[in-house]
């Protein structure tokens, strides 16, 4: 039966396709709540506290960091494709909750509900991508799973942006929420086929040993794990204090939510189609200079912000960050991919997760508390920082021999 399983993109190109549209789908979900939040935070709850705006990314991170991490250890055995239509179900009430919430504790337990979801899916499609092409173009695949997903995120902020200027911040840009969730679910049920046999095939070839504990490896003791493990926090830090903090910043410069949507959707758009190239050059260039040079790049930029108001500045400011995201973000996924044993993979892969997605909550926390005791400007300069440093740790840290 194994006899007819190739592994490849271009022998699985059909399924691969699936799990691309689906992905998409995934990000959506995200996009939902890109834009419009911090505003949706004050008229409707009156919340105006930085650190309680930025407590949905708190309760999301930690709770798809976690999700993340058991989606990793439950792969092989409950399968790939079960944990991605649990991911979907639990999504299916989330647009619902957000519209009809009378307290900012249920906009909470939206935000719970997604973290599970993005956890179980995001880390579903990631895994099966990888189970199918093999080594040869893992670092494109990921750069398309990757381009799919936040390209995804980028025209839901959008969208929503929009629809918030003309009729509102509720109920009318939730209601993309449930047409997302629904069709990703009937997509998912449909035409996704389980990978698991795929890396029963690889395992038999494969000549990388297996890790003693996947958890401790990953986290501290192996150089390129525990290096690549850190960038991933970092990057989601930062990411986690823009999702958070940048609406509120525009905000005081007096920008509209329609133009609020357009920089906050350059990011992650330009992040998401530059991973087709990224992703692709993971598989022919040095991954550690791209994972250097990328986080360079976002600190940098998230630096600049406070001192470049205007709206093309901000504008290109956002661009620079996207290519920045993307130059690590597919590579990240290649890398640890080619160190592990490929029966390790998916848990290591999830290992890697929990800890680049409780960047979200501690990029939120750190953000929330610097902005209310020092100003928003304050903490957009720490995380810049932080993300350099991140830079400086992958440049020391990280082999630079077959990675």
């Amino acid at each position: 039966m194994n006899n007819n399983i190739k592994l490849g993109l271009k022998e699985n190109w059909s399924q691969f396709a699936i799990l691309v549209i689906v992905n998409a789908f995934v990000g959506g979900m995200v996009g939902l709540e890109r834009t419009i939040f911090p505003k949706f935070a004050e008229i409707e709850f009156g919340v105006a506290s930085k650190t309680a705006i930025l407590s949905f990314i708190v309760a999301f991170g930690i709770t798809k960091a976690i999700t993340n991490y058991f989606t990793g250890k439950l792969a092989n055995k409950i399968g790939r494709k079960n944990l991605l239509i649990i991911g979907w179900l639990i999504a299916l009430p989330i647009p619902f909750i957000l519209i009809n919430a009378t307290t900012w504790n249920w906009v909470i337990f939206a935000n719970i509900l997604l973290g599970i979801n993005q956890g179980l899916t995001w880390s579903s499609t990631v895994v099966m991508k990888i189970d199918l092409v093999g080594e040869k173009d893992r670092g494109f695949a990921m750069g398309i799973n990757e381009f799919a997903g936040y390209f995804a995120v980028g025209v839901v902020a959008y969208l929503t942006g929009y629809i918030a200027q003309k009729y509102g911040v509720t109920p009318y840009p939730f209601y993309l929420g449930i047409g997302i969730s629904v069709i990703g679910l009937l997509l998912s049920i449909v035409f996704v086929n389980d990978t698991r046999k795929f890396v029963n095939i690889e395992q038999a070839t494969t000549q990388t040993n297996k890790l003693k504990n996947v958890f401790i490896e990953t986290t501290f003791k192996n150089k390129t794990l525990s290096a690549i493990t850190q960038a991933g926090l970092v990057n989601n830090l930062n990411d986690g204090m823009i999702w958070g903090l940048l609406p509120i910043l525009l905000i005081t410069l007096n920008y509209t939510p329609n133009s609020i949507g357009i920089i906050a959707a350059i990011y992650p758009t330009v992040w998401g189609i530059g991973q087709l190239f990224t992703g692709k050059m993971a598989d022919s260039f040095s991954k550690k200079e791209m994972l250097f040079w990328g986080m360079l790049l976002q600190g940098l930029a998230i630096m600049a912000i406070p001192f470049f108001t205007v709206f093309y500045q901000l504008a290109s400011i956002a661009a620079i960050l996207g290519l920045g995201t993307a130059l690590v973000y597919p590579t990240f996924l290649s890398a640890i991919s080619d160190v592990t044993n490929p029966n390790q993979r998916a848990e290591s892969i999830g290992v890697f997760r929990l800890w680049r997605d409780l960047g979200y909550a501690i990029g939120a926390i750190i953000s929330g508390i610097i902005a209310d005791v020092f100003g928003v400007q304050y903490a957009v300069v720490t995380i810049g920082v932080i993300t350099i440093l991140s830079s400086i740790v992958i440049k020391i840290r990280m082999p630079s021999k077959n990675i």
